[in-house]
């Protein structure tokens, strides 16, 4: 059976060994494709290829060429899952199972964090969502960090669509020291002052989420999935440095039971949570594998294989998984090879 994973983190490689080691002994061909022929999950792959440049329309045109030429039998997708769930019936009528949610509207809304947070504050009232403010200039973005400062909140800022960490900042009102800027470095902080006039370089700039900055632990939770059912739910904390820990939080566990039973949203999806004040507020929902998916996979629980049972509509067993888990990781050397990347 020939699955293809396309443009992805790299950490991607770990669900390619998880796929293989599946404890059915059943046998996969890994395609792989990515634009950057140094993407390290290539040298992962039975077949390694370079994809073009493109996105939209174009994007998807590429897509269904890849798989009518290559046979695939499963194409998990992250680049472009919004528009490759609206296109669903182009790939099923080429014989291709897509391990993408098929309701489309509901990508849309999670792929969009503002969204997000509306819609989940009127459907599942279990769930609590930070105080925050959309803007797109700069009077808008001073007005919001007015409001939230008002109300006693530090304040952040992330774009409204935009993965990981991308264009998060914490808003500080002082400027750098040098004892600061040579000792304890930048990391995601910028002085308002600073914020401001990049902001002001503009009329107007993509939707920006301002929001009060939740100073507890931060928790991913990994979660596997029927439309019907939720099979497995794991938080997983992220502690100092690189350490992460799976933990038992019944409170967390069933946040995400509260969410798929008003979503429905199936195969794998991770909700992202931080405590402030001791209460667990959200900061986003990803409707794919996470990049540290692999962590919660210690807990005994094969996430990409069993998502890939589900798509197959094959059984898939009740499961318990173990909890206080510490795990961390080294880098570690690759040397490239490039002879079977096309």
């Amino acid at each position: 059976m020939k699955i293809w994973f396309n443009r992805w983190f790299t950490t991607v490689s770990h669900y390619m060994d998880l796929i293989r080691a599946n404890d059915d002994g059943r046998k996969f061909i890994i395609y792989g494709t990515h634009p950057n022929k140094d993407a390290l999950y290539l040298q992962n792959c039975d077949y390694a290829f370079i994809e073009p440049e493109v996105s939209g329309d174009e994007y998807i045109a590429f897509c269904l060429d890849f798989c009518q030429r290559h046979g695939i039998d499963i194409f998990i997708p992250r680049k472009e899952n919004v528009l490759i769930s609206k296109r669903l019936a182009e790939f099923e009528a080429l014989g291709v199972k897509v391990l993408v949610c098929p309701d489309n509207e509901l990508m849309e809304t999670v792929d969009n964090k503002a969204a997000a947070y509306r819609s989940v504050a009127n459907r599942v009232p279990s769930f609590l969502v930070p105080d925050y403010h959309v803007v797109n200039n700069i009077e808008g973005f001073k007005m919001a960090y007015e409001s939230l400062k008002e109300k006693g909140h530090e304040v952040c800022f992330k774009p409204v669509i935009g993965e990981g960490a991308n264009g998060f900042r914490v808003i500080k009102e002082e400027v750098d020291s040098i004892q600061q800027l040579l000792q304890h470095g930048i990391r995601f902080r910028i002085p308002y002052k600073y914020a401001c006039e990049i902001f002001s370089q503009q009329e107007s700039f993509p939707d920006l989420m301002v929001m009060e900055y939740l100073d507890g632990r931060e928790y991913s939770i990994d979660c596997l999935s029927s439309q019907e059912e939720l099979y497995a739910a794991i938080p997983r904390m992220k502690g100092d440095g690189r350490v992460r820990e799976l933990v038992e939080s019944l409170e967390l566990i069933n946040l995400a039971r509260d969410f798929h039973e008003e979503y429905k949203l199936p195969y794998v999806f991770n909700i992202q949570m931080k405590y402030g004040n001791g209460v667990p507020k959200l900061l986003e929902i990803n409707p794919r594998m996470s990049g540290g998916m692999h962590i919660s996979c210690l807990s005994g629980i094969n996430f990409p294989y069993l998502a890939i049972k589900i798509l197959l509509g094959e059984t898939v067993c009740p499961m318990t998984p173990k909890f206080g888990i510490r795990a961390s990781h080294i880098e570690k050397e690759m040397i490239l090879k490039y002879e079977d990347i096309s």
